[in-house]
């Protein structure tokens, strides 16, 4: 296990450098345009695959960093060119350590390559656990999907939302219900491989920010995939939902169950306060240089206090966002448990952050930070997301305030 340090060593030094160039020379030259365009940035995607971030070779890498700093360092990289085509390249890396968090190591192998494709044929993938009555509130699922035993298949049903990548993808993974009775502890993982019959894209959404990545509805009928492609296999399944069963006749208590989509989202939640890091840095730095160079009543505008202590304010939240990402980080890669629920501490603060950093960006901007002549309008709009998407910030609080209590606060 590494210890942790406030110092990149020198090969992690060479990984950001390499990532910022081609954030700062692909990705951002692209964003206006993609933003305008609501469209999946393929040709962006494409050349990150050619130069090698886009693949599992690089995600794994930076997964297997033994300090745990290669995926937030990563994040907050792409994510400082443009939060939409950022997503738009990262956004498969949701459904891959969907597979990795509950899948055996054959599924793992199996179905991670066939989520990026190659170079010459790019694929995306698609993570489906939102549904339209079911975003924080994952009890209230409705997809379901029934084990045919003569066919060893299961047969999915239901209606998922806000999937990136949603119909569009190559590979979608599936969360769905397996035993109504056990609440969220009867949910489970599907893959849903290539041109599976019943899969299709319902309505794409037009979103206020991140266009350029592809959001919308999948829905399911009938759609039947075989036993192999439920994430963990059916004995591991068989014996979760036993657990469950018996400690529900028990009257609870006993080991925690985590279903798969919880999995999944614990994984991810530093990862995400590192892409909110990025976003609010990159506003962060616009500002900084619009407020030196800005002069009004004859001199640069920073050299007022309302504007410099803003940008004093921003450049230390940005900092400790960072911090808290780090060391969240660092804690999953040494197997320390989250006792105070330092990954939602993690993706809130930083979340929050991102949305309080653009703002004061495009009110330092003025007139020119409202119009779309200035990046910064931009940030702002993608900055919402965070505090929304892979649990809101009122969810972050009530897991925190769940952890640090131990009590069951609603």
């Amino acid at each position: 296990m590494a210890e942790f340090t406030m110092e990149l060593n020198d090969d992690q030094k060479q990984v950001r450098d390499w990532i910022h160039g081609f954030a700062a020379e692909v990705i951002r030259p692209a964003a206006a345009e993609w933003d305008e365009r609501e469209e999946t940035p393929w040709p962006v995607i494409q050349e990150a695959a050619k130069v090698g971030i886009y693949s599992l070779d690089f995600y794994a890498q930076q997964f297997f960093d033994p300090t745990g700093l290669g995926i937030p360092m990563a994040m907050e990289e792409l994510f400082w060119g443009d939060a939409g085509i950022a997503l738009s390249i990262v956004g498969t890396g949701l459904a891959a350590i969907g597979v990795v968090a509950n899948g055996t190591e054959e599924q793992i192998g199996t179905w991670i390559p066939q989520m990026y494709g190659t170079p010459d044929d790019v694929k995306v993938a698609a993570f489906c656990s939102s549904e339209p009555d079911a975003g924080s509130d994952v009890g209230s699922m409705r997809t379901r999907a029934v084990y045919d035993q003569a066919k060893d298949e299961w047969v999915l049903n239901g209606t998922k939302t806000w999937a990136t990548n949603g119909g569009i993808a190559n590979v979608h993974i599936v969360v769905a219900v397996v035993d109504p009775e056990l609440g969220t502890k009867g949910h489970a993982s599907f893959i849903v491989p290539p041109n599976t019959p019943g899969l299709s894209q319902g309505q794409k959404f037009k979103k206020h920010g991140i266009r350029a990545s592809h959001t919308a509805e999948v829905v399911l009928e009938d759609v039947r995939v075989p036993g192999s492609c439920l994430l963990g296999g059916k004995e591991k399944l068989d014996e979760r939902l036993a657990r469950a069963h018996e400690r529900a006749r028990a009257g609870g208590g006993g080991e925690r169950v985590k279903n798969a989509a919880m999995a999944t989202f614990e994984a991810s939640r530093p990862a995400v306060g590192a892409m909110a890091v990025g976003t609010a840095r990159a506003a962060y730095e616009v500002a900084l240089d619009y407020a030196k160079t800005r002069t009004q009543f004859g001199r640069p505008i920073i050299d007022n206090q309302g504007v410099a202590f803003q940008l004093a304010d921003m450049r230390t939240s940005i900092d400790a966002a960072r911090l808290l990402v780090w060391r969240a980080s660092w804690m999953a890669v040494a197997g320390k448990p989250f006792t105070s629920a330092e990954g939602s501490m993690s993706k809130l603060f930083a979340s929050e952050t991102a949305k309080k950093v653009t703002a004061q960006a495009v009110q330092i901007l003025g007139g020119n930070g409202f119009t779309r002549e200035y990046p910064v309008e931009r940030m702002h709009r993608d900055s919402a997301i965070y505090t929304i998407f892979e649990g809101t910030s009122e969810i972050q609080r009530l897991v925190i305030a769940r952890t640090i209590s131990q009590m069951p606060i609603r």
